[in-house]
C-alpha cells in the first residue's frame, strides 16, 4: 500500500529516482519492474507490475463503449525497470501527455502511484480541496 507524497525532479534524460521508502519493497516484491500509463485527470500513474498486470484485463474486459478508455490506458502504458541507481525513464511521450516539466509531485495512492507536473498538483490540489463532498467526508472519523 502505497501512500504519501514526494516533490522529485526529473533530470535532463527524463529519469526520476523512485523515493527510497518505496524502492527495496519494489525491487524484492517486484524486481524493480513497473509500468507507467497516463490518467484521464492529466497525471500519469506508476503502478508495480503485477498490480498493473491485473489491472490491464480488468481495462481489457471494459465494454466496446469504454474504448477511448482502453486506448487511453492501455496505448499509453509503457513497462520499465528501475536502473542500479533506482531511477526509471518516463519516456518522452508521457513526460509531454502530463506536461511534465522538471518539478514532479509523485503521491501514494493505494496500489499504485500518481506522478503530477508540481505546478499542477499545487492548482488541482486546491481545485479537489474545494470540491469535497461533506457527505464523504461524514463517513470518515477523525
Amino acid at each position: 500500500m502505497f501512500q504519501g507524497s514526494s516533490a522529485l525532479t526529473l533530470d535532463a534524460k527524463g529519469r526520476m529516482s523512485i523515493p527510497a521508502r518505496y524502492r527495496d519493497e519494489l525491487v524484492s516484491e517486484e524486481q524493480g519492474r513497473l509500468t507507467l500509463t497516463r490518467h484521464p485527470d492529466g497525471c500519469l500513474m506508476i503502478y508495480p507490475r503485477r498490480a498493473w498486470e491485473q489491472k490491464r484485463i480488468q481495462i481489457a474486459d471494459l465494454p466496446m463503449n469504454a474504448r477511448a478508455l482502453q486506448r487511453l490506458l492501455l496505448g499509453s502504458a509503457q513497462d520499465v525497470e528501475m536502473d542500479g541507481a533506482g531511477r526509471i525513464l518516463v519516456a518522452p511521450e508521457l513526460r509531454s501527455a502530463a506536461s511534465l516539466t522538471r518539478d514532479v509531485m509523485l503521491l501514494g495512492v493505494g496500489t499504485h502511484f500518481e506522478l503530477w507536473d508540481s505546478a499542477e498538483w499545487a492548482r488541482r490540489d486546491i481545485e479537489d480541496m474545494e470540491k469535497l463532498d461533506p457527505a464523504v467526508l461524514e463517513k470518515i472519523s477523525f
